[in-house]
């Protein structure tokens, strides 16, 4: 059936925050006395190919999540002991170095199963889940081995959420910021297909409010 409009699974894990050991438990962000949008992404293994280039850009970018209120978390089915062994190892040789957010152990592989992106082969596809302040999925992504994700494509998901929620109107098909979006009403909505249909759908949320 999918986890997209339900609770999101909740669950409490070893994790790597700096150098230091934590229990990380992810219902702390949406229980927070200042609540966070989540953005929870899996991986199939440390020590790979395609997964540092995904975590460290996920890193890299960190200020931009934040700005939006939102907490990254990545997980993998490896130990807290080898997540920690990866960032101490330069990227110049293939680790991570620092890395501005939590990185979770699933070695028991029970996270991974309650998000349904547990491979065969044991390891965690590439799932990524927006899950709201409430706590609630909004946007689930799963991706093969082979695929990695891009980091403008989250954000600009994140972004279509925070409009919604803020005024009210869905955003169509490669919507970003400040651009034209649309109510979901039969009469309503012929606003932006007339515009789209005169090229002027790049209109930004302050023109639109004058």
């Amino acid at each position: 059936m999918g986890l997209v409009g339900k609770a999101a699974p909740d669950f409490t894990a070893k994790a790597v925050v700096g150098h230091d050991f934590v229990d990380y438990t992810l219902s702390g962000n949406w229980k927070a006395k200042k609540p966070k949008t989540t953005l929870l992404f899996f991986y199939p293994l440390d020590f790979t190919f395609v997964c540092p280039t995904e975590i460290i850009a996920f890193s890299d970018r960190i200020k931009e999540f934040e700005a939006r209120n939102v907490q990254v978390v990545g997980v993998s089915v490896d130990s807290e002991y080898s997540h920690l062994a990866w960032k101490q190892t330069p990227r110049a040789k293939g680790g991570l170095g620092d890395i501005h957010y939590p990185l979770v152990a699933d070695l028991k592989k029970e996270i991974a199963t309650a998000y349904d992106c547990l491979a065969p082969d044991g390891t965690a596809y590439r799932g990524l889940y927006l899950i709201d302040a409430k706590g609630t999925v909004r946007h689930a992504l799963v991706n093969d081995h082979p695929l990695g994700r891009s980091i403008d494509e989250a954000l600009r998901t994140m972004d279509a959420l925070a409009h919604f929620e803020t005024h009210g109107e869905v955003c169509p098909a490669d919507w970003k910021p400040g651009e034209m979006a649309m109510t979901a009403d039969p009469v309503k909505s012929q606003a932006y297909f007339g515009a789209k249909n005169h090229g002027a759908v790049k209109v930004s949320i302050k023109a639109k409010a004058k």
